[in-house]
């Protein structure tokens, strides 16, 4: 195979990555790049604010591909193309560096529905002009640090020079840390976890891919020339040039480029497989470049902490969000049954535990759920009373007009007559019948109507005691009988409010219910994730094992095998640890749950102990009742002593 000028030829050495998009946002576009990380007046390197905002808006998983390279190599050019521009990322014709710090530019991804691609163009390596010599080092770590696929664009041959000139990856064990503690020294498989896809693209390749005559893969060439310790288009018009002007085997080997990073580049992901949103990468950006910045050396696993504490605390306010929108809607409608309010607050309260799970990661003592579920319950609580609220002023209303009538004749004097008594009760026996029926289904209907024969009462006695028509024992029957009716209407709404509370206690022990299985769901999700990242840690070791046995380096294949022996046993402890933290959590949640319910249940016995310490004594007062009925409608029976005497 021959290549001629222009050519541009990619060599990979990648590890495929599993792809699951966890939430999915609408799609933001840019019509250009922006500047991402930029250098401040003191020399310092700065996230820019306005790039952050764009990435917050982004809540999809994003591919991030990340271009470096000497200046005047070619990377802007292919960025434009994998944006599918001509023009974007600024090109530049003199032997100074264009590009200035890290530039983004964010475009739906052409091939992975629901994702977003961004696009990070670096600041070209070895431009002596720029003074300090960890610059480079910094722009290079951060692009490794940020990235899922990492493009390293050269020109000419990989020779010596080549290799040389991509000292910046032999640095990065000093320039980064995968784990916060000395405990366990940063070694070749914990970076193997982190580090993202790699390309080597060569620009203008004018030799044929042989070794010893034999035609060989681009990856096999490369394996060649690290072993081993032109006619270029002019990049000062690519930019401007008609496709028609451009060699037509640069641009079908560029196309093919194109394709190979939209095929072979994954979603960026976090340790334990935690998928990437562009607000995480943009979090995650301040955090690294902020480290630089103040002289320390980025250190992943606290990335992560910072991360999860700031994902997770957002992930609550999303599940509150989502909870308190549909309870708003469902607001105005009030009022409604308890019924209706609790089924509601159940699927609302599982959309969001959902909707908390989607963007938490690493809520290891459970603290964030248990947050929601607090938060949650109170708000249920809230709007359960505003519920009750509403149901009573609707009932009121009902009242107020179903007992206008009898208000006016109250005033008028109507019932201040003789028989005006049983016209009273009359008319107040129609006004119950009919509001039973128009609010029978309203929360409140019970206590409203309790309330408002309370205060009628006044009036009935009133009208009882100037009724002339009604002799003393049959006054006295008719109050006896209002007493009785007014204690049953007390005692039928203490039995619809323990109606009401067994019911919320229902519905939040379902609401328990559908956590605990979301949690389990998630914890299942984030051990697989944890298991394939191992898998794949594990694969590129074999593969090293493999190429060492074949080119016969024994000793360095017997410390390889040592060294998966120890992987693989620190990795079984990890997941063992992981499955006893995942356990404690469940049974934490459960006993929380528990306690909960527990003093649910004891307001509940509470509430039923003074229902009864009320009832008890309307069952009292209702026997004696009873009895003074029985004596006024019971004849006497004169002794034959008082027959005598008469």
């Amino acid at each position: 195979m021959h290549t001629s000028a222009g050519y541009i030829q990619f060599v990979t050495n990648s590890v495929s990555i599993g792809f699951k998009i966890c939430s999915v946002g609408p799609p933001v576009t840019m019509d250009k790049p922006v500047c991402f990380i930029d250098t401040d007046s003191d020399g310092k390197l700065c996230v820019q604010q306005s790039a952050l905002q764009i990435l917050q808006q982004i809540q999809q998983p994003v591919v991030v591909v990340a271009v470096v390279g000497l200046y005047r190599t070619g990377k802007s050019y292919l960025m434009n193309r994998l944006a599918g521009k001509q023009t974007g990322f600024a090109l530049g014709s003199t032997i100074e560096s264009k590009t200035k710090g890290i530039w983004m530019w964010c475009v739906p991804h052409p091939t992975k529905a629901g994702t977003t691609l961004v696009l990070l163009d670096t600041e070209g390596l070895g431009d002596v002009d720029k003074g300090d010599p960890k610059h480079d080092t910094n722009i290079f770590c951060l692009a490794v640090l940020l990235s899922s696929t990492l493009v390293y664009n050269s020109r000419g041959t990989i020779d010596n020079k080549a290799i040389m000139d991509l000292q910046y990856v032999t640095d990065l064990t000093e320039c980064i840390k995968v784990k916060s503690s000395d405990e366990d020294a940063d070694d070749l498989s914990n970076f193997v976890k982190f580090f993202p896809t790699f390309i080597w693209a060569v620009r203008d390749f004018t030799l044929e891919l042989k070794i010893d005559d034999k035609d060989v893969t681009e990856d096999e060439y490369l394996d060649f020339a690290l072993k081993m310790k032109h006619a270029p288009e002019k990049m000062s018009c690519l930019e401007s040039l008609d496709v028609a002007a451009i060699s037509s085997e640069f641009l079908k080997v560029t196309d093919h480029f194109c394709k190979f990073v939209f095929r072979d580049s994954s979603v960026k992901r976090l340790k334990d497989g935690y998928t990437v949103t562009g607000s995480v990468l943009g979090h995650l950006a301040k955090t690294y470049v902020d480290t630089i910045s103040s002289g320390s050396v980025p250190c992943l696993e606290n990335a992560v902490i910072a991360m999860a504490m700031i994902e997770n605390e957002a992930a609550v306010k999303v599940g509150l969000q989502v909870y308190q929108s549909g309870m708003e809607k469902l607001k105005d409608s009030f009022p409604l049954e308890l019924k209706a309010v609790s089924s509601k607050h159940q699927d609302l309260s599982s959309t969001a535990t959902q909707a908390f799970m989607k963007r938490s990661f690493r809520d290891t003592e459970g603290e964030y759920l248990k947050s929601l579920e607090e938060q949650t319950v109170k708000l249920f609580d809230g709007y359960v009373c505003q519920n009750e609220q509403a149901s009573k002023k609707q009932c009121e209303k009902i009242l107020s007009s179903l007992s206008a009538p009898m208000m006016k004749k109250l005033k008028q004097g109507f019932y201040t007559k003789p028989g005006g008594y049983d016209l009273f009760c009359k008319d107040l026996e129609v006004i119950g019948k009919k509001y039973n029926s128009q609010a029978k289904k309203q929360v409140k209907a019970k206590d409203v109507l309790d309330e408002f024969l309370k205060q009628k009462s006044v009036d009935s006695k009133a009208i009882l005691q100037v009724d002339k028509k009604l002799t003393v024992k049959e006054k006295k029957i008719r109050e006896e009988k209002e007493k009785a009716a007014l204690l049953k209407q007390e005692i039928e709404a203490n039995k619809e409010k323990q109606r009401q509370l067994e019911e919320k206690m229902e519905a939040e022990r379902q609401s328990n219910e559908e956590r605990m299985r979301q949690m389990e769901e998630k914890m299942d999700e984030e051990m697989r994730l944890q298991r394939e990242e191992a898998e794949r840690a594990m694969d590129s070791k074999l593969r090293e094992l493999a190429d060492l046995m074949q080119k016969g380096f024994k000793e360095k294949a017997d410390r390889m095998r040592q060294e998966m022996r120890e992987f693989k046993r620190r990795t079984a402890e990890a997941e063992n640890n992981r499955a006893k933290e995942f356990a404690l959590i469940l049974e934490n949640a459960k006993r929380r749950h528990e306690e909960e319910m527990a003093l649910m249940m004891q307001n509940h016995r509470e509430q039923m102990m003074e229902m009864r310490s009320t009832e008890n004594p309307m069952a009292r007062i209702m026997q004696h009742h009873k009895e003074q009925m029985m004596a006024i409608f019971t004849p006497r029976v004169h002794s034959p002593e008082e027959c005598c005497i008469s």
